[in-house]
């Protein structure tokens, strides 16, 4: 990927939109796009259950972050 403003990383971003991590697995940083995908779900897991509602504020929070980071990623930092 060329770096931030890409396409790679607009279709990494559009990805992290419908599953959080999957931008960061189509550039190809695995541990970055385990990392998203597990805390994320976590978060909304718990939020679906009635004692810890209050748990999607950081699940939105993780899948913001998950898209803002593979839209400006760049190899060469």
């Amino acid at each position: 990927m060329a770096g931030q403003g890409s396409g790679g990383n607009v279709i990494a971003a559009i990805c992290n939109f419908f599953i959080p991590g999957l931008g960061q697995l189509v550039q190809g940083r695995l541990l970055a796009a385990i990392a998203f995908f597990l805390f994320t779900s976590v978060c909304y897991a718990l939020a679906a259950t009635v004692i810890l509602i209050f748990m999607w504020l950081p699940g939105v929070l993780l899948h913001l972050w998950s898209i803002i980071d593979a839209a400006r990623y760049s190899p060469d930092r």
